[in-house]
Parts: structure tokens; C-alpha cells; sequence
């Protein structure tokens, strides 16, 4: 018998439960791995809590780096042993030994370690298609992104960098200035002290800046929509303060002809190569020093509902795993 974390219902962190599971062999185009760290995102706590509707009961998260232990019969790609890792549906990540579509797994190359990988694909991901697809962020211009602290915060910032892009932050606590700092964001406003929409037309001599990366939600759409420049962007990607509210097409949007977009990696990243064209962008912009990638805190499995509670509490100021 295997481990898994099993949700017979939705609630707080208290009803993630870790139960004795049987994993058979994979199908035809399926793999069976061996979890070696599970990459902890705050999308996990949406389907806990029954934010992101599942059918129950149900395994929980998306992203972890593993090892291959077997292969189905229509699998030419993999090999028994590969280190790969994956960052998408079925979900169930939070498990010791699972089986899984071949198609979500992408290698890792020998200079990534799992513990790393483990952090790299869901925030990785999820900044390659915020950059470099949904809005082609280019040298010289300057953009906010919310929750500068956080997991993709981190990652974002230094990517832009490497682009020649300037970035604003906003972080909820002063104690978060100084990580968001670090990672590359030239301005850092507490959002819970300072009005940020000010502070940014400041920052941009009453211009606006062209998109905003807005994880954030409910909390921060008014102002995010205040500092953006005519025909300007707001990327909707996360609701860590609650969900949007109804959007008012005519106040919010018409007034400065902007543009709204709700993007997901599944969207962006449709087929085992597109996966696996965007991790490896990712993966050598570690190896080249471009992303530095420093793991906050590491959990046991069994001690997943401590890591829901530090990561709903904003206690988490890095990327953090859990190790089965």
C-alpha cells in the first residue's frame, strides 16, 4: 500500500487526511512514478476548500518532480528510472506513488534537482506563459505585479529582469519588501499601508504602466484597473484574497479601452512538446543563473494541513514542498 492525502470534504486544512491508497500498473500511454517532492501552490487551497468544485472524495494538488518506476506499453518517450516532473490534472500530486498520463511529464535534465524541480513547473510555467505569451513583456517597459513576495512573485521578477523590464511590486507586509527587493522588483509598495494605485502613477509620472499581474483578486482589481495606462492589460491569474467581483464592462473597462484576460497554463500549454519546450526555457534560465531558486521550507506528506495553514497565513515567503 501506498500514502496519499484524501479530501471526503471540503473545508479548512483540517479535513486533508492521509490514507492508505492501492496503486495498480499503468495503462497503455500512462506512467506509475514515485513522488520524491510535491510542489505546495496556493491553488491547492481552492480545491480544499471547494473554491474549484471536484468530485469527492479526491486526491489533491497538481505538481511534483518523481521517479518513473514503470511504463505503459504506448510509452516511446520515458524510460524506467527518468526523473521527470509534471504540473497538471489528474489531480492526486500529494501521494508517495501515483500513476499519471505520460503526456504531463516532462525530463528533467541532471542539473535540476527534484527538490527544485518541485517549484519550478506550476510557478515556472505559469511565468513563462505571463511573460512571454499572454503578454509579450518587452525591455524598457515597466509593469506592477502583485504579491511580489510570493512563489511566482519571485520567479517573475527575475525573469523580467533578464528581459531588461522594470517591475513594481506589491506585498502585504513590510517584513515582504525586503524578499521582493531581492528577487529583482525595483519599487515595492505594502498594499495594506499605502495606497498602491497612487504610488504607481507616482512612480510612472501619472502615465500608468501597460499590464498588471494581478493573483491577487478581489482585493486589488479596482486599484490594478486605476494604474494602468488607455489600452492597457490586466492579467487576472489568481484569487488569493477571494474572487473577482462582477466586472462593470462600461466603468471598468470602456473607460481607458483596456483589455481583461483570465488566463491558465492549460491553455498555454496543450501537448507533451509545448510542456516540454516551456520547462526546459525554464530550467536553462536556472542553469545560466537568470532564476535563482531558494526553497523556503520543506514539509512531510503527513504534515500537509501545517503547510495549508502557513500558506493561507502568509507565512510562506519562498517556494516550499512537501517530501513524501
Amino acid at each position: 500500500m501506498s500514502k496519499s492525502i484524501i479530501i471526503k470534504k471540503n473545508g479548512g486544512p483540517e479535513v486533508l487526511k492521509l490514507e492508505d491508497v492501492k496503486v495498480g500498473s499503468p495503462g497503455p500511454k500512462e506512467i506509475k512514478i514515485t513522488n520524491l517532492a510535491i510542489g505546495l501552490n496556493y491553488i491547492d487551497t481552492y480545491h480544499r476548500s471547494g473554491l474549484y468544485k471536484l468530485p469527492l472524495p479526491t486526491g489533491i494538488g497538481l505538481e511534483a518532480a518523481a521517479r518513473i518506476d514503470e511504463i505503459g506499453s504506448d510509452v516511446k518517450n520515458f524510460n524506467i528510472g527518468d526523473k521527470i516532473a509534471y504540473a497538471s490534472m489528474p489531480i492526486g500530486a500529494y501521494s508517495k506513488e501515483r500513476i499519471i498520463p505520460s503526456k504531463i511529464a516532462v525530463k528533467l535534465p541532471d542539473y535540476i534537482s527534484p527538490k527544485i524541480a518541485a517549484t519550478l513547473m506550476t510557478k515556472g510555467l505559469t511565468t513563462n506563459y505571463l511573460i512571454c505569451k499572454t503578454y509579450k513583456l518587452k525591455a524598457g517597459e515597466t509593469i506592477l505585479f502583485h504579491a511580489a513576495a510570493g512563489g511566482v512573485g519571485q520567479i517573475f521578477a527575475q525573469w523580467a529582469n533578464s528581459i531588461g523590464a522594470k517591475v513594481i511590486g506589491t506585498v502585504g507586509s513590510d517584513e515582504k519588501i525586503k524578499i521582493a527587493e531581492q528577487n529583482g522588483y525595483q519599487y515595492v509598495i505594502n498594499y495594506n499601508k499605502d495606497d498602491f494605485a497612487k504610488e504607481v502613477l507616482k512612480i510612472t509620472n501619472n502615465e500608468g504602466v501597460p499590464a498588471v499581474f494581478d493573483g491577487v483578486g478581489k482585493n486589488t482589481f479596482k486599484g490594478s484597473i486605476a494604474c494602468l495606462k488607455p489600452k492597457g492589460i490586466l492579467v487576472s491569474f489568481g484569487n488569493a484574497s477571494g474572487p473577482l467581483d462582477p466586472v462593470n464592462v462600461a466603468k471598468d473597462i470602456q473607460a481607458k479601452s483596456l483589455f481583461l484576460t483570465r488566463p491558465t497554463i492549460g491553455h498555454y500549454f496543450t501537448n507533451q512538446q509545448e510542456l516540454q519546450a516551456g520547462a526546459d526555457e525554464i530550467f536553462k534560465n536556472v542553469k545560466f543563473g537568470k532564476i535563482k531558486i531558494k526553497i523556503f521550507k520543506e514539509y512531510k506528506l503527513e504534515e500537509a494541513n501545517q503547510a495549508h495553514l502557513d500558506l493561507e497565513g502568509r507565512k510562506l515567503l519562498g517556494p516550499s514542498i512537501l517530501i513524501p
